[in-house]
């Protein structure tokens, strides 16, 4: 595997790739790599000829009071896993590369609607970094599919708008979550989660797929909703939110044609931001 943090090295090779006429696929991460990024790796080996990861913990989508700071930094490791998995190449861009005048003076890329609510209404400002990073990436890597994971729900749906609107000649594959065997979502911020925490993060599970079967039975999304914040406050978590939405992350209704549905948690353990989600037919 290629280990690369120039810009120019990063398109010469990946020119010599489309001149001999190979199919390149994209993972975009912020490092700390656990086999849920693996997991992305793989399906991306699966689908096309050559496979480039990118590593960068990403200034602008960290509000005032996250963890970009803490946010931890294993480029050693991450290769390692990198190479076992099936990549190519590892990008490694600097923060002077993607930002050329710097992250407070940089074009930015807003993405209206899918931003509203959830997320974006706790986490002001995450979603316009999100964007803005996942186009530059795209511009310097210029692959024919990415891969993103299910469980960063609504960004994927952001991306997925940004592709369409901006025309990027890219095919977005969504990859299901991988889990813990007890349920949990696997995620670099579960190592936050203290040795009694842990056990108790696998309810936001346990809750998703109760949400599930209470839509199921007929129960309405408002009862549904408020009932899942309690258990989760019950359990000891702090609730941003506990929501129900159609795929397109807006508000279900009962027309004809609308019966799938995606239950969406996020919510405080101690220190430790989780969120997860999981989709269904009502």
């Amino acid at each position: 595997m290629l280990t690369v943090d120039d810009l120019a090295v990063l398109r010469s090779t990946i020119d010599a790739w489309r001149r001999d006429g190979l199919r390149v696929a994209f993972v975009p991460t912020m490092g700390n790599l656990h086999a849920g990024h693996h997991s992305l790796v793989e399906l991306a080996r699966a689908r096309a000829d050559r496979v480039v990861v990118s590593v960068f913990v990403n200034p602008t989508q960290f509000g005032p009071n996250e963890d970009f700071g803490r946010y931890p930094r294993t480029p050693e490791a991450d290769a390692t896993g990198l190479s076992a998995a099936g990549a190519d190449l590892m990008w490694l861009p600097t923060v002077e590369t993607m930002y050329p005048y710097g992250p407070q003076a940089t074009v930015e890329v807003r993405v209206p609607h899918v931003t509203e609510g959830l997320e974006g209404a706790h986490r002001p400002g995450h979603f316009d970094g999100v964007a803005t990073v996942v186009a530059r990436l795209f511009n310097q890597v210029r692959p024919d599919l990415a891969v993103f994971g299910r469980k960063d729900y609504q960004q994927l749906a952001v991306i997925r708008y940004l592709v369409r609107d901006l025309a990027f000649p890219i095919e977005i594959v969504a990859a299901d979550t991988l889990r813990e065997a007890d349920g949990l979502a696997m995620s670099s911020r579960n190592q936050y989660l203290s040795e009694q925490e842990r056990p108790r993060a696998a309810e936001i599970h346990r809750c998703l797929q109760w949400m599930r079967q209470a839509v199921q039975a007929g129960s309405t999304r408002e009862a549904v909703e408020a009932e899942a914040s309690q258990r989760l406050q019950t359990a000891g978590f702090v609730v941003d939110y506990a929501a129900i939405r159609r795929p397109d992350l807006g508000l279900p209704d009962t027309g004809p044609g609308d019966a799938a549905r995606v239950a969406l948690i996020a919510a405080r353990l101690g220190k430790t931001r989780l969120i997860d989600n999981l989709e269904f037919a009502a």
